[in-house]
Protein backbone atom coordinates (compact mmCIF):
# COMPACT_ATOMS: atom_id res chain seq x y z
CA UNK A 1 0.00 0.00 0.00
CA UNK A 2 1.52 3.26 -1.00
CA UNK A 3 2.14 6.07 1.81
CA UNK A 4 -0.12 9.18 1.71
CA UNK A 5 1.55 12.16 -0.21
CA UNK A 6 1.31 15.05 1.73
CA UNK A 7 -1.71 17.51 0.59
CA UNK A 8 -0.77 21.20 -0.56
CA UNK A 9 -3.90 23.52 -0.64
CA UNK A 10 -3.79 26.75 -2.35
CA UNK A 11 -6.02 29.51 -1.50
CA UNK A 12 -6.36 31.51 -4.51
CA UNK A 13 -6.70 30.44 -8.33
CA UNK A 14 -4.75 33.46 -9.73
CA UNK A 15 -1.36 34.31 -11.18
CA UNK A 16 0.70 33.87 -8.57
CA UNK A 17 -0.45 30.76 -6.51
CA UNK A 18 -0.64 29.14 -10.08
CA UNK A 19 2.81 30.33 -11.04
CA UNK A 20 4.03 28.78 -7.64
CA UNK A 21 2.63 25.56 -8.48
CA UNK A 22 3.81 25.51 -12.23
CA UNK A 23 7.46 26.39 -10.18
CA UNK A 24 7.03 23.33 -7.61
CA UNK A 25 5.77 20.70 -10.21
CA UNK A 26 8.91 21.55 -11.91
CA UNK A 27 11.30 21.15 -8.78
CA UNK A 28 9.01 18.27 -7.48
CA UNK A 29 5.90 16.93 -9.60
CA UNK A 30 5.13 13.91 -7.07
CA UNK A 31 5.60 15.46 -3.81
CA UNK A 32 1.99 16.70 -3.00
CA UNK A 33 -1.44 16.21 -3.45
CA UNK A 34 -2.52 19.33 -4.63
CA UNK A 35 -5.85 21.29 -4.40
CA UNK A 36 -6.71 24.62 -5.31
CA UNK A 37 -9.89 26.72 -4.50
CA UNK A 38 -10.44 30.04 -6.35
CA UNK A 39 -13.60 32.44 -5.90
CA UNK A 40 -14.13 33.06 -9.88
CA UNK A 41 -15.62 30.56 -12.14
CA UNK A 42 -12.77 30.05 -14.43
CA UNK A 43 -9.30 28.03 -15.05
CA UNK A 44 -5.97 30.74 -13.87
CA UNK A 45 -6.14 33.60 -16.39
CA UNK A 46 -3.62 36.55 -17.26
CA UNK A 47 -5.17 39.38 -15.36
CA UNK A 48 -2.45 41.71 -17.03
CA UNK A 49 -4.20 40.99 -20.29
CA UNK A 50 -7.64 42.51 -18.62
CA UNK A 51 -7.24 45.97 -20.64
CA UNK A 52 -6.84 44.20 -24.20
CA UNK A 53 -10.42 42.26 -23.01
CA UNK A 54 -11.97 45.76 -22.72
CA UNK A 55 -11.23 47.14 -25.22
CA UNK A 56 -11.81 44.12 -27.98
CA UNK A 57 -8.49 43.18 -28.66
CA UNK A 58 -8.25 39.89 -26.98
CA UNK A 59 -11.46 37.79 -26.30
CA UNK A 60 -11.63 35.47 -23.38
CA UNK A 61 -10.31 32.56 -23.90
CA UNK A 62 -7.11 34.65 -25.31
CA UNK A 63 -5.99 35.70 -21.77
CA UNK A 64 -6.53 31.54 -20.19
CA UNK A 65 -3.18 30.52 -19.12
CA UNK A 66 -4.21 27.42 -17.02
CA UNK A 67 -7.66 25.66 -18.69
CA UNK A 68 -9.74 23.28 -16.27
CA UNK A 69 -7.59 19.97 -18.31
CA UNK A 70 -4.40 21.76 -17.54
CA UNK A 71 -4.91 20.77 -13.50
CA UNK A 72 -6.71 17.42 -14.81
CA UNK A 73 -3.82 16.69 -16.67
CA UNK A 74 -1.63 17.12 -13.30
CA UNK A 75 -3.77 16.07 -10.68
CA UNK A 76 -4.91 18.96 -9.54
CA UNK A 77 -8.37 19.07 -7.94
CA UNK A 78 -9.50 22.45 -8.85
CA UNK A 79 -12.69 24.10 -6.78
CA UNK A 80 -13.35 26.93 -9.06
CA UNK A 81 -15.95 29.83 -7.73
CA UNK A 82 -15.81 27.89 -4.55
CA UNK A 83 -13.51 30.36 -2.04
CA UNK A 84 -12.29 29.39 1.14
CA UNK A 85 -13.63 31.04 3.71
CA UNK A 86 -12.44 29.56 6.80
CA UNK A 87 -8.70 27.93 7.89
CA UNK A 88 -8.79 26.24 11.17
CA UNK A 89 -5.11 26.12 11.86
CA UNK A 90 -5.28 24.04 15.10
CA UNK A 91 -6.99 21.12 12.69
CA UNK A 92 -5.03 22.23 9.50
CA UNK A 93 -8.17 22.11 7.81
CA UNK A 94 -9.75 24.84 5.56
CA UNK A 95 -13.62 24.92 4.75
CA UNK A 96 -15.04 26.46 1.13
CA UNK A 97 -18.33 28.22 1.08
CA UNK A 98 -19.73 25.47 -0.70
CA UNK A 99 -19.30 23.16 2.41
CA UNK A 100 -16.55 21.25 1.07
CA UNK A 101 -13.61 20.78 3.91
CA UNK A 102 -10.16 19.83 3.12
CA UNK A 103 -7.27 18.87 5.84
CA UNK A 104 -3.56 20.52 4.42
CA UNK A 105 -0.08 19.51 5.55
CA UNK A 106 1.34 22.69 3.97
CA UNK A 107 -1.09 25.28 2.77
CA UNK A 108 -0.19 28.35 0.16
CA UNK A 109 -2.71 31.36 0.82
CA UNK A 110 -2.48 33.64 -3.02
CA UNK A 111 -5.59 35.61 -1.92
CA UNK A 112 -4.25 38.88 -3.77
CA UNK A 113 -5.73 42.38 -3.26
CA UNK A 114 -9.02 43.93 -3.54
CA UNK A 115 -9.92 46.86 -5.25
CA UNK A 116 -10.11 50.24 -3.23
CA UNK A 117 -13.53 51.90 -3.28
CA UNK A 118 -13.60 55.23 -2.34
CA UNK A 119 -15.90 55.94 0.75
CA UNK A 120 -18.27 58.54 -0.78
CA UNK A 121 -21.87 58.94 -1.25
CA UNK A 122 -23.30 56.79 -4.45
CA UNK A 123 -20.67 55.11 -4.16
CA UNK A 124 -23.08 51.20 -4.05
CA UNK A 125 -25.39 52.56 -6.82
CA UNK A 126 -25.72 50.60 -9.90
CA UNK A 127 -23.30 51.37 -12.58
CA UNK A 128 -20.29 51.97 -10.23
CA UNK A 129 -18.03 49.37 -11.08
CA UNK A 130 -13.80 48.22 -10.17
CA UNK A 131 -11.69 47.09 -12.81
CA UNK A 132 -10.29 43.63 -11.23
CA UNK A 133 -11.29 40.12 -12.92
CA UNK A 134 -13.47 39.06 -16.27
CA UNK A 135 -16.64 39.83 -14.49
CA UNK A 136 -15.87 43.47 -14.30
CA UNK A 137 -15.17 43.46 -18.09
CA UNK A 138 -18.24 41.81 -18.84
CA UNK A 139 -20.02 44.63 -16.47
CA UNK A 140 -18.12 47.22 -18.83
CA UNK A 141 -18.96 46.00 -22.00
CA UNK A 142 -22.77 45.26 -21.31
CA UNK A 143 -22.74 49.81 -20.51
CA UNK A 144 -20.83 50.60 -23.24
CA UNK A 145 -23.36 48.53 -25.35
CA UNK A 146 -26.50 50.43 -23.57
CA UNK A 147 -24.44 53.83 -22.30
CA UNK A 148 -22.74 56.90 -24.01
CA UNK A 149 -21.33 58.40 -20.94
CA UNK A 150 -18.08 57.06 -18.59
CA UNK A 151 -16.48 58.49 -15.97
CA UNK A 152 -13.03 56.38 -14.78
CA UNK A 153 -11.98 57.80 -11.64
CA UNK A 154 -7.96 57.39 -11.11
CA UNK A 155 -5.26 58.14 -13.56
CA UNK A 156 -2.99 55.39 -12.65
CA UNK A 157 -2.14 52.26 -14.94
CA UNK A 158 -5.53 50.69 -14.22
CA UNK A 159 -7.44 54.02 -15.03
CA UNK A 160 -5.98 54.68 -18.10
CA UNK A 161 -6.23 51.50 -19.51
CA UNK A 162 -10.01 51.57 -18.73
CA UNK A 163 -10.76 54.56 -20.15
CA UNK A 164 -8.84 53.74 -23.72
CA UNK A 165 -10.58 50.87 -23.56
CA UNK A 166 -14.32 52.07 -22.95
CA UNK A 167 -13.67 54.82 -25.15
CA UNK A 168 -12.44 52.02 -28.10
CA UNK A 169 -16.07 50.65 -27.50
CA UNK A 170 -17.75 53.73 -28.68
CA UNK A 171 -18.04 55.25 -24.83
CA UNK A 172 -17.38 59.14 -24.22
CA UNK A 173 -15.14 58.61 -21.21
CA UNK A 174 -13.74 61.42 -19.01
CA UNK A 175 -10.99 60.59 -17.02
CA UNK A 176 -10.82 61.71 -13.52
CA UNK A 177 -7.68 61.88 -11.42
CA UNK A 178 -6.74 63.70 -7.62
CA UNK A 179 -2.72 64.30 -8.98
CA UNK A 180 -2.31 67.25 -11.28
CA UNK A 181 0.39 64.09 -12.72
CA UNK A 182 -0.80 61.01 -14.49
CA UNK A 183 0.32 58.07 -13.10
CA UNK A 184 2.21 60.02 -10.70
CA UNK A 185 3.27 56.63 -9.51
CA UNK A 186 5.30 56.07 -12.83
CA UNK A 187 5.95 58.85 -14.40
CA UNK A 188 7.21 62.31 -14.25
CA UNK A 189 5.68 65.47 -15.42
CA UNK A 190 7.39 65.60 -18.65
CA UNK A 191 6.15 62.61 -19.68
CA UNK A 192 2.94 62.79 -18.08
CA UNK A 193 2.41 65.87 -20.41
CA UNK A 194 3.13 64.14 -23.11
CA UNK A 195 0.93 61.10 -22.24
CA UNK A 196 -2.07 63.39 -21.20
CA UNK A 197 -1.97 64.99 -25.25
CA UNK A 198 -1.99 61.41 -26.87
CA UNK A 199 -5.14 60.60 -24.54
CA UNK A 200 -6.41 64.13 -25.72
CA UNK A 201 -6.01 63.14 -29.02
CA UNK A 202 -8.09 60.09 -28.91
CA UNK A 203 -11.00 61.91 -27.48
CA UNK A 204 -10.90 61.52 -23.60
CA UNK A 205 -11.81 64.17 -21.73
CA UNK A 206 -9.35 65.02 -18.41
CA UNK A 207 -9.21 66.16 -15.23
CA UNK A 208 -6.35 66.22 -13.51
CA UNK A 209 -6.04 68.02 -10.00
CA UNK A 210 -9.58 67.14 -9.25
CA UNK A 211 -11.61 65.68 -5.66
CA UNK A 212 -14.30 63.10 -6.01
CA UNK A 213 -16.33 64.20 -3.00
CA UNK A 214 -19.98 61.49 -4.40
CA UNK A 215 -21.72 59.74 -7.33
CA UNK A 216 -25.04 60.87 -7.65
CA UNK A 217 -27.98 59.46 -9.31
CA UNK A 218 -31.62 57.96 -8.74
CA UNK A 219 -31.89 54.25 -9.62
CA UNK A 220 -28.54 53.94 -11.35
CA UNK A 221 -25.81 56.34 -11.35
CA UNK A 222 -25.76 59.71 -13.07
CA UNK A 223 -22.36 61.20 -12.60
CA UNK A 224 -19.93 62.23 -10.41
CA UNK A 225 -19.39 65.44 -8.53
CA UNK A 226 -16.03 67.29 -7.65
CA UNK A 227 -14.93 69.23 -4.51
CA UNK A 228 -15.04 72.20 -6.74
CA UNK A 229 -18.80 72.10 -7.27
CA UNK A 230 -18.65 71.02 -10.84
CA UNK A 231 -20.50 67.70 -11.74
CA UNK A 232 -19.71 65.20 -14.83
CA UNK A 233 -22.65 63.28 -16.03
CA UNK A 234 -22.08 59.47 -16.55
CA UNK A 235 -23.95 56.49 -16.92
CA UNK A 236 -20.66 53.99 -15.85
CA UNK A 237 -18.55 55.26 -12.89
CA UNK A 238 -15.07 52.75 -13.02
CA UNK A 239 -13.09 53.25 -9.46
CA UNK A 240 -9.47 52.04 -10.12
CA UNK A 241 -8.47 54.21 -7.61
CA UNK A 242 -5.53 51.26 -5.95
CA UNK A 243 -5.81 48.15 -4.42
CA UNK A 244 -5.07 46.85 -0.98
CA UNK A 245 -3.56 43.19 0.11
CA UNK A 246 -7.00 40.42 0.61
CA UNK A 247 -5.52 39.62 3.90
CA UNK A 248 -9.21 39.39 5.81
CA UNK A 249 -8.88 35.08 5.50
CA UNK A 250 -5.60 35.17 6.85
CA UNK A 251 -5.95 37.42 9.66
CA UNK A 252 -9.51 35.86 11.06
CA UNK A 253 -7.08 32.60 11.48
CA UNK A 254 -4.93 34.26 13.86
CA UNK A 255 -2.11 34.29 11.45
CA UNK A 256 -0.07 37.29 11.78
CA UNK A 257 -1.14 40.07 9.46
CA UNK A 258 -0.57 44.33 9.09
CA UNK A 259 -1.29 45.71 6.22
CA UNK A 260 -0.63 42.24 4.08
CA UNK A 261 -0.11 38.43 5.11
CA UNK A 262 3.57 39.04 6.90
CA UNK A 263 5.82 36.73 5.20
CA UNK A 264 9.82 36.62 6.12
CA UNK A 265 12.35 35.82 2.57
CA UNK A 266 10.99 32.08 2.92
CA UNK A 267 7.49 33.69 1.93
CA UNK A 268 6.17 31.77 5.29
CA UNK A 269 4.35 33.69 7.41
CA UNK A 270 4.42 33.32 11.38
CA UNK A 271 3.11 29.74 10.80
CA UNK A 272 5.65 27.55 9.62
CA UNK A 273 2.76 25.84 7.55
CA UNK A 274 1.53 28.49 5.46
CA UNK A 275 2.97 30.11 3.13
CA UNK A 276 1.85 33.30 0.65
CA UNK A 277 2.42 35.23 -2.20
CA UNK A 278 1.38 37.92 -4.13
CA UNK A 279 -0.57 40.66 -4.00
CA UNK A 280 -2.01 39.61 -0.43
CA UNK A 281 1.51 39.19 1.43
CA UNK A 282 3.54 42.29 3.10
CA UNK A 283 7.33 41.17 2.87
CA UNK A 284 9.97 43.46 4.83
CA UNK A 285 7.06 46.40 4.86
CA UNK A 286 6.48 46.12 1.78
CA UNK A 287 3.31 45.28 -0.46
CA UNK A 288 3.01 44.50 -4.26
CA UNK A 289 1.21 45.36 -7.07
CA UNK A 290 3.11 44.17 -9.95
CA UNK A 291 3.65 40.49 -11.98
CA UNK A 292 7.16 40.70 -11.55
CA UNK A 293 7.94 40.36 -7.60
CA UNK A 294 4.98 38.04 -7.91
CA UNK A 295 7.01 35.75 -9.77
CA UNK A 296 10.53 35.73 -7.94
CA UNK A 297 8.43 35.36 -4.59
CA UNK A 298 6.57 31.91 -6.85
CA UNK A 299 9.86 30.97 -7.62
CA UNK A 300 11.22 31.51 -3.99
CA UNK A 301 7.99 29.79 -2.21
CA UNK A 302 7.83 26.61 -4.71
CA UNK A 303 11.89 25.70 -3.79
CA UNK A 304 10.33 25.62 0.08
CA UNK A 305 7.76 23.75 -0.38
CA UNK A 306 10.02 21.11 -2.69
CA UNK A 307 12.36 21.08 0.51
CA UNK A 308 14.84 22.92 -1.79
CA UNK A 309 15.21 25.36 1.01
CA UNK A 310 18.19 27.47 -0.36
CA UNK A 311 16.48 30.32 -2.26
CA UNK A 312 15.68 34.10 -0.39
CA UNK A 313 13.74 36.07 -1.37
CA UNK A 314 14.50 40.18 -2.31
CA UNK A 315 12.35 43.07 -3.24
CA UNK A 316 14.10 44.30 -6.59
CA UNK A 317 13.54 47.47 -8.69
CA UNK A 318 10.43 47.27 -10.69
CA UNK A 319 9.16 48.19 -14.16
CA UNK A 320 6.20 49.33 -15.78
CA UNK A 321 4.53 49.18 -19.19
CA UNK A 322 1.32 50.76 -20.16
CA UNK A 323 -0.73 48.53 -22.25
CA UNK A 324 -2.79 50.93 -24.91
CA UNK A 325 -2.13 50.05 -28.34
CA UNK A 326 -0.58 53.07 -30.45
CA UNK A 327 0.97 54.92 -26.68
CA UNK A 328 4.52 53.21 -25.82
CA UNK A 329 5.50 54.15 -22.04
CA UNK A 330 8.16 52.77 -20.07
CA UNK A 331 9.57 53.61 -16.93
CA UNK A 332 11.71 51.33 -14.53
CA UNK A 333 13.60 52.24 -11.08
CA UNK A 334 14.35 55.28 -9.18
CA UNK A 335 12.89 57.84 -12.05
CA UNK A 336 12.53 61.00 -9.89
CA UNK A 337 16.29 60.93 -8.74
CA UNK A 338 17.26 63.67 -5.94
CA UNK A 339 20.89 64.06 -4.20
CA UNK A 340 23.96 63.00 -5.81
CA UNK A 341 22.69 61.88 -8.91
CA UNK A 342 22.08 63.28 -12.39
CA UNK A 343 20.16 63.47 -15.34
CA UNK A 344 20.17 62.55 -19.21
CA UNK A 345 17.41 63.99 -20.95
CA UNK A 346 16.97 63.39 -24.85
CA UNK A 347 13.44 65.27 -26.49
CA UNK A 348 11.81 65.40 -29.23
CA UNK A 349 8.66 67.15 -29.62
CA UNK A 350 8.34 66.53 -33.67
CA UNK A 351 8.33 62.78 -33.37
CA UNK A 352 6.74 62.38 -29.68
CA UNK A 353 9.45 61.01 -28.26
CA UNK A 354 10.73 61.74 -24.61
CA UNK A 355 13.69 60.11 -22.31
CA UNK A 356 14.71 61.08 -19.33
CA UNK A 357 17.52 58.32 -17.47
CA UNK A 358 18.87 59.20 -14.02
CA UNK A 359 22.12 58.29 -13.20
CA UNK A 360 24.20 57.97 -10.06
CA UNK A 361 27.92 57.19 -9.64
CA UNK A 362 27.99 56.05 -13.42
CA UNK A 363 24.92 53.37 -12.58
CA UNK A 364 21.61 53.93 -14.51
CA UNK A 365 19.24 54.00 -11.54
CA UNK A 366 15.88 54.98 -13.33
CA UNK A 367 14.63 55.56 -16.30
CA UNK A 368 11.44 56.99 -18.54
CA UNK A 369 10.58 56.45 -21.95
CA UNK A 370 7.92 57.89 -23.77
CA UNK A 371 7.31 57.65 -27.68
CA UNK A 372 10.18 54.92 -28.06
CA UNK A 373 10.51 52.61 -25.43
CA UNK A 374 12.05 49.48 -27.37
CA UNK A 375 15.21 49.23 -24.98
CA UNK A 376 13.30 49.63 -22.06
CA UNK A 377 14.02 46.06 -21.24
CA UNK A 378 17.99 46.48 -21.29
CA UNK A 379 18.40 49.51 -19.28
CA UNK A 380 15.86 47.81 -16.75
CA UNK A 381 18.83 44.89 -16.91
CA UNK A 382 21.39 47.63 -16.61
CA UNK A 383 19.53 49.03 -13.58
CA UNK A 384 19.36 45.72 -12.03
CA UNK A 385 22.97 44.78 -12.62
CA UNK A 386 24.44 47.97 -11.64
CA UNK A 387 26.72 48.31 -14.78
CA UNK A 388 29.33 50.87 -15.30
CA UNK A 389 27.70 53.00 -17.73
CA UNK A 390 30.68 55.38 -18.27
CA UNK A 391 32.43 53.74 -21.45
CA UNK A 392 29.37 54.57 -23.58
CA UNK A 393 27.78 57.53 -21.11
CA UNK A 394 27.55 59.91 -24.50
CA UNK A 395 25.75 57.29 -26.55
CA UNK A 396 23.21 55.65 -23.65
CA UNK A 397 20.14 57.53 -24.67
CA UNK A 398 20.42 56.40 -27.76
CA UNK A 399 19.96 53.38 -27.22
CA UNK A 400 21.52 49.41 -27.00
CA UNK A 401 22.46 49.25 -30.43
CA UNK A 402 24.29 52.30 -30.52
CA UNK A 403 26.11 51.13 -27.01
CA UNK A 404 27.71 47.91 -28.10
CA UNK A 405 28.45 49.21 -31.07
CA UNK A 406 30.65 51.45 -29.07
CA UNK A 407 31.51 48.78 -26.76
CA UNK A 408 32.89 46.43 -29.91
CA UNK A 409 35.23 49.45 -30.64
CA UNK A 410 32.99 50.72 -33.68
CA UNK A 411 31.36 53.89 -34.75
CA UNK A 412 28.68 53.59 -32.92
CA UNK A 413 26.32 53.46 -36.18
CA UNK A 414 25.15 49.59 -36.59
CA UNK A 415 26.43 48.02 -39.55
Amino acid sequence: MSERRPRLVVIGNGMAGIRTVEELLQLAPDLYDISVFGAEPYGNYNRIMLSLLLSGEKRADEIMLNTPEWYAAHGIALYPGDPVVAIDRARRRVRSRAGVELAYDRLLIATGSQPVVLPVPGNDLPGVVCFRGIDDVERMVAAAGTYRRAAVIGGGLLGIEAANGLSRRGMQVCLIHRSHVLLNQQLNADAARLLAGSLQARGLTLRLGAQTVSLYGRERVEGVALADGSRIDADLVVMAVGVHPDAALAKASGIHCERGIVVDDTLQTYDPLVYAVGECVQHRKATFGLVAPAWEQARVCAAHLARFGHRHYRAGENATRLKVTGIDLYSAGDFIGGAGTEDLVLRDPRRGIYKRLVLKENRLVGAVLYGDAKDGGWYFELIQNGTDIAPWRDRLLFGRGYCQASAAGGTGVAA
